[in-house]
């Protein structure tokens, strides 16, 4: 197994069911649960140094789905070029998450996801075998598609283990 199979591996494990279209709304489901209870105040909370705010890791949830969205629809529709990867790190510094409101944050994770079902609901089942190369590594659509609920998962561990209880 490589080194990016084992990483993407360590989120698709993490999958609670077989049915991962199904899992794609319970996940939503979970997190506005989550987010809905946040005060403004609760939702600039970092549990270490350096970590980020609630906020900011509502919108890494958006920023990486949409990031795999046009993965899912490249391949999907056949395109052969090599995607870019992207840095996260980057993208959370330079999101402004900590200056919106809560609510608009909450509204654009499920407006994403919406898309995000939509797109893979309406694929012909052909399509998620599909493959193509991003970040340097080959991966099908499917694994694209398992991976925005394994990392949607990932996250809310770690919000229900070190954000919530210092809450």
């Amino acid at each position: 197994m490589t080194e990016f199979q084992k990483y993407i591996q360590r989120y698709l494990d993490l999958i609670p069911s077989e049915n991962w279209l199904e899992e794609l709304k319970r996940t939503e489901e979970k997190t506005v649960g989550i987010y809905s209870k946040l005060s403004e105040e609760q939702s600039l909370f970092a549990y270490a140094e350096g970590k980020w705010t609630l906020k900011e890791l509502l919108l890494h949830l958006s920023d990486t789905e949409r990031v795999f969205q046009y993965r899912i629809l490249a391949f999907a529709r056949g395109d052969k070029n090599e995607l870019p990867g992207f840095d996260e790190e980057n993208y959370a510094k330079n999101s402004y998450a900590n200056e919106r409101i809560l609510n608009s944050l909450i509204e654009e994770y499920q407006s994403v996801r919406k898309s995000s079902q939509i797109l893979l609901e309406t694929l012909n089942p052909s399509a998620l075998k599909n493959t193509g190369a991003a970040n340097g590594n080959e991966i099908s659509v499917e694994i694209i598609g398992k991976l925005i609920v394994g990392h949607n998962v990932h996250h809310l561990n770690i919000i229900e283990e070190r954000y919530l209880p210092g809450l």
